[in-house]
């Protein structure tokens, strides 16, 4: 008999939702803004992370807040991370949870690492990260995005 796993149920669901961000690269059409994502990320297989950032869109700036659980990594980091926003047509689609694929490493000063995000309103970001700590990360997370 199979026993049902939870975290393998919400490992499959995030997998399908953010893994075509991955495959369509070049079906995410043109840029409609950019962000900028500070926060601390800790993991022992589960794994947690908090902090805030900066979105801009059509030329004004919006303070965002950034919190997610998920699982897959070991260690601790500080991560800034940039990139660019992709099928935002209105501000009120940023906010809300979004599906996201990250992986990385940090030892010291030395790190980077990458993020896919994507909602289900069709808004994606694609994130490249500077780290610092000791961390090892490879996994999937919900992400909650809200305005400050």
């Amino acid at each position: 008999m199979t026993t049902f796993k939870f975290s393998t149920f919400i490992a499959a669901l995030l997998t399908l939702i953010a893994v075509p961000v991955l495959a369509q690269d070049s079906k995410l059409g043109p840029p409609t803004g950019t962000v900028r994502i500070q926060q601390v990320q800790v993991a022992f297989i589960g794994s947690g992370a908090a902090g805030g950032g900066k979105l801009t869109y059509r030329g004004h700036s919006y303070g965002i807040t950034v919190g997610g659980l998920g699982f897959g990594g070991i260690g601790a980091s500080r991560v800034t991370a940039n990139g660019t926003v992709y099928g935002l047509t209105r501000l009120e689609d940023f906010a809300g949870a979004y599906a996201q694929i990250r992986e990385g490493w940090a030892v010291g000063d030395a790190g980077r690492g990458r993020f896919w995000l994507r909602n289900a309103k069709g808004v994606t970001m694609k994130l490249t990260a500077r780290r610092q700590g000791l961390q090892l990360s490879l996994g999937a997370d919900g992400v909650l995005i809200g305005f400050k």
